[in-house]
């Protein structure tokens, strides 16, 4: 009997050191690994069709009794046919095998098999190629279909879940759901679900498996963004003791939209209370959330407070000092943390924190050295949250006593989404744009009309304004694809070709970042007027002269991350535009491309990104610091995500610590879902 599912997979029989090795490529290193590798499809063998019954497209099982055993056929070298007629009692057919001489040397005439695959019909005449085939005839149930890599087919995986349902010590089924919320919710046991996910009895059983699976992976989530907003809730060392919004504000040299002005309201007042503030602050691009931050640093700073401000890139942290520094004058010492930093000024910076001397701290995840140290750390703020994860944020708010958090997203997320990702915050949204910015006009248009959009850009240049151009790589030898645009082969051909005479700058991530800092200053100074980058600009640069955005192989790129580069122009007072060129064909790459010529909403941006891709992967790459749903998808479980939620608001209103006996099993089910997630992030 498996005592533990924490074993691993060697534990069971028939899994050597080469099994071994592919099972890890599929992510699977313990029993549990394999218990919950779901399958991601299924093959119906339960209900055999009748032969004249078979559908046009897709594939079926047939029962049927071979008529005559197979004849080979020589088609060439390495290459043998076996044909053979089979009858399912009412209709014949021709079965085909290719290569099979251990399967056709089995089949006896006048015996009943069953045959799954694709039926071909020819008038009357009814032919399956190279079906598989259950000599036993009798397996007549649905089959699953596991992922695999090379080595390692379904029907490998499938056997040793098999072997490993039948071996679990009954000790390892309880359950660790309320029997009242499985009771409230009509659910099944984790046995009965787990059995009928791998092996399904029927069609229903497998429907009621997936609804408890779904369930304990949505419950799970949320109940453990629960807790985190739980001990979230600790006394801050860090109380807002004095409001200054009111002079911040009348010191800029523009009006805050109303959704700014609220923003920073909530953010004051969530500093003032006794526990430390969990807030996201999410609009979209162009929306002013620096300037919401710069208010809520502005009243932490004249309380004393420091504060640690995270950016994803260099290129980021030092926009943000320059934009920090508009907003906030010269009245607090800010310091700049990068990885790339000369030794002596990041001791001095350094120093500068630790003493108190500098109150603002802006860098990327440098900030989270263990040689950074915070002589009072008062407000921690993370741009562009989803680069970052749930430890990482953390991690920095470690470096002070139960410090306020605020986190940035620029990526506008639908409310559902939101919900999940950020369950432990509060949620604040810039739905309004400051007074003045034009709408950027979008056009999708195919490589012939490139000279037409280079004799575009240059009138611009001539009218004084700059423009953008961004390419999928960085150099020809990152991808074979020849009809993939690089950054620095297009700028070599640009600048002495079609843009000659027009001062062309180039920046992508593999430059030093004192070589990035050169070209950017180049560029907001109005020095370069047609900047050729990768997508390092895609968020955060902020040069409102430039108003012209070129993406090359626009179909490359997802819908959000297209939304981003779009809004590097737009920022000033001028109309500007923004020029896919793509030549694709995929349905799914031009629906993209209309969407952003149909619209600039950021928010109906998401959604239809949602629903092209799904929540798995809605960024382009996975959410950091979260757990991955292996079932559960948001826009179909919607029901079930409700029903979780009311779920983990009950034990919450009785149980917020989960220290109630019954409630053990959940409460190491949750740690073990985050710490395990989080061991994985950083590794």
């Amino acid at each position: 009997m498996v005592s533990s599912l924490d074993l691993p997979i060697d534990r069971l029989r028939g899994i050597g050191a080469k099994r071994l090795s592919l099972y890890q490529k599929l992510g699977v290193f313990t029993l549990s690994d394999l218990l919950h590798l779901y399958p991601r499809a299924y093959e119906d063998w339960s209900s055999p069709t009748p032969i004249r019954e078979a559908p046009i497209e897709g594939n079926c099982c047939i029962l049927a009794t071979v008529l005559q055993e197979p004849t080979a056929q020589y088609i060439r070298k390495n290459m043998t046919l076996f044909r053979f007629r089979v009858s399912d009692g009412e209709t014949g057919m021709t079965v085909t095998l290719f290569n099979a001489n251990y399967t056709a040397r089995q089949i006896r005439k006048g015996e009943q098999y069953l045959f799954f695959g694709s039926v071909t019909r020819r008038g009357n005449s009814f032919e399956m190629s190279a079906p598989q085939i259950d000599l036993s005839g009798a397996n007549m149930s649905i089959h699953p279909i596991y992922p695999q890599t090379a080595g390692l087919p379904s029907k490998a995986i499938a056997a040793a879940v098999k072997q490993l349902l039948n071996d679990i010590d009954p000790l390892l089924e309880e359950e660790w759901l309320p029997g009242e919320i499985r009771k409230k919710y009509h659910l099944c046991t984790t046995r009965y679900a787990l059995q009928n996910i791998h092996f399904p009895k029927d069609g229903e059983a497998l429907h009621i498996a997936r609804r408890r699976l779904i369930f304990d992976e949505l419950f799970l989530f949320r109940l453990g963004l629960s807790q985190m907003k739980t001990r979230a809730r600790s006394h801050t060392g860090a109380i807002l003791r004095q409001d200054h919004t009111a002079e911040f504000i009348a010191s800029l040299p523009f009006t805050l939209t109303g959704a700014q002005r609220r923003a920073i309201i909530d953010g004051v007042r969530d500093m003032k209370r006794e526990f430390p503030m969990s807030r996201l602050i999410q609009g979209d691009v162009g929306s002013g959330k620096t300037a919401v931050a710069a208010g809520l640093m502005f009243s932490a700073a004249k309380n004393g407070m420091q504060t640690a401000f995270m950016a994803p890139t260099e290129i980021l942290a030092r926009q943000h000092i320059l934009s920090l520094q508009k907003l906030l004058g010269e009245r607090f010492p800010i310091v700049l943390l990068t990885a790339s930093l000369p030794a002596a000024q990041k001791r001095a910076a350094l120093q500068k924190l630790e003493s108190g001397e500098a109150l603002i701290a802006v860098g990327t995840h440098a900030l989270l050295s263990d040689k950074v140290h915070f002589h009072n750390l008062g407000l921690v703020i993370t741009d562009e949250q989803h680069r970052f994860g749930v430890a990482q944020r953390s991690a920095l708010a470690m470096k002070g006593t139960h410090p306020h958090l605020l986190v940035m997203s620029a990526t506008p997320i639908p409310r559902t989404l939101a919900l999940m990702l950020y369950g432990d915050l509060d949620v604040s949204v810039l739905d309004e744009l400051p007074p003045g910015r034009q709408p950027i006009a979008t056009y999708a248009v195919d490589t012939g009309k490139r000279e037409r959009v280079y004799t575009f850009i240059r009138r611009h240049v001539d009218a004084g304004k700059q423009a953008y151009i961004v390419c999928p790589l960085v150099g020809d030898k990152e991808e074979p694809d020849k009809e993939l645009v690089s950054a620095t082969a297009y700028y070599k051909k640009l600048k002495d070709g079609a843009l000659k005479g027009i001062s062309t700058g180039l920046l992508h991530g593999q430059m030093s970042g004192r070589e990035k800092d050169a070209v950017m200053q180049a560029f907001s100074e109005g020095k370069i007027s047609v900047l050729i980058s990768t997508v390092v600009i895609e968020v955060g640069v902020d040069v409102p002269n430039a108003v012209l955005m070129v993406i090359e192989n626009a179909d490359r790129f997802g819908l959000a991350q297209l939304h981003q580069l779009r809004g590097r122009v737009g920022r000033g007072r001028d109309a500007s535009t923004c020029v896919l060129i793509s030549d694709t064909e995929s349905p799914d790459a031009i629906n993209r491309l209309k969407t952003m010529c149909r619209t600039a909403d950021g928010f109906e941006i998401a959604e239809e990104d949602l629903k092209m891709r799904g929540p798995g992967d809605f960024f382009g790459l996975k959410q950091h610091g979260l757990p991955q749903m292996k079932l559960a998808n948001l826009l179909r479980d919607m029901t079930t995500l409700k029903e979780t939620g009311e779920a983990v608001n009950d034990i919450i209103a009785t149980d917020p610590t989960l220290s109630f006996p019954g409630h053990h099993g959940m409460k190491e089910a949750v740690k073990a879902l985050f710490t395990v997630n989080e061991n994985n992030i950083n590794n």
